[in-house]
């Protein structure tokens, strides 16, 4: 088997074929498919239900799966909003999937029709892919064939005709999701104690525990984990809570409770959890804090001395099914 004549790029006049240029997208999209942006190719029930769904502008990365297509991507494009009718349901249940399909009939291998005309085609659909598994989340399980990415799913209860948002399940997948993880580390320049609180209230504790961080503008989800290691329980003992709050977004509280009455000993406080970022947080800088709730009954106190360190374990990652904006 022979070279293609023609490498991208060659000047005198040489013709360039198709599959070379194709294994330009694939070397740019790094070999994988999905949406290009986060709030790309979106899919959206009518403002007024009916049968049909709504695609949002967007582009898109879809390799090429006809036969001899390996190393080949198509790069596309929606300008404008496509809406797609949805066959109303009978006595039973459906499940369709939504997916934006190439429809090449020049491709090695390709049955589809040929196009209007051939200058313009079109040879990318907006596609319905009906009754499939409840359980299908990419157009594969399904059609593995297809050079086509999966968008979304409409679960569509029995002897319906209008398709709601509460029906539709996002199933975008970005081509290439940005990703930024940070480590900070401190400890208190000097004891900083916590006696504790109005019951059911939420402080910011110890002072050494809060960073000022950069929320990047790509950002649709937060994992953040905050540990505090070695905080000393002083006198007696102590129970409630503790976690860590971004901006005005509180993560997920993780109980505290040393069980003694008396004595002084350490532990290890860890929240952990995942946000959804809000819109209006990305691109900003925020303040990132411990924060602690004791009940008002204990009568110990916690401390944050020299031997403490606080840690904070930030990962901001791109999801095109956390982006409501």
């Amino acid at each position: 088997m022979s070279w293609d004549s023609v490498p991208w790029f060659t000047e005198g006049g040489a013709e360039h074929s198709s599959e070379v240029a194709r294994l330009l997208a694939f070397a740019a999209f790094a070999g994988s498919q999905g949406v290009v942006g986060a709030g790309d190719l979106r899919v959206r029930a009518l403002a007024s239900p009916a049968a049909a769904v709504t695609v949002y502008p967007g582009a898109c990365a879809i390799l090429n799966r006809a036969p001899g297509g390996a190393y080949q991507a198509y790069a596309a494009r929606l300008p404008s909003a496509d809406q797609i009718p949805v066959a109303a349901t009978g006595a039973a249940k459906r499940s369709d999937l939504v997916v934006a399909r190439i429809e090449n009939p020049y491709s090695a291998g390709e049955t589809w029709p040929l196009p209007g005309d051939p200058k313009t085609g079109p040879y990318i659909y907006s596609r319905i892919i009906s009754n499939v598994p409840g359980t299908t989340t990419d157009v594969r399980q399904v059609r593995p064939n297809d050079s086509a990415i999966t968008l979304a799913r409409i679960d569509i209860p029995a002897n319906t005709s209008s398709i709601t948002q509460t029906m539709i399940k996002d199933l975008r997948e970005m081509v290439n999701p940005r990703a930024r993880r940070r480590l900070y580390t401190a400890s208190p320049s000097g004891d900083q104690n916590w006696a504790g609180n109005s019951k059911g209230t939420w402080v910011a504790w110890p002072a050494a525990a809060r960073w000022t961080v950069e929320v990047p503008p790509w950002a649709t989800k937060g994992r953040i984990v905050l540990t505090l290691a070695g905080v000393q329980v002083l006198r007696a003992g102590v129970w409630g809570s503790s976690a860590w709050k971004l901006g005005t977004v509180q993560g997920q509280s993780v109980m505290l409770d040393t069980g003694k009455a008396d004595g002084s000993e350490r532990l290890h406080l860890i929240s952990a959890d995942t946000i959804a970022i809000p819109s209006a947080m990305r691109g900003t800088v925020q303040t990132l804090s411990g924060m602690i709730a004791l009940d008002d009954d204990n009568a110990g106190t916690l401390q944050a001395d020299r031997a403490t360190t606080c840690i904070l374990d930030v990962d901001w990652a791109e999801d095109p099914t956390e982006d409501e904006t």
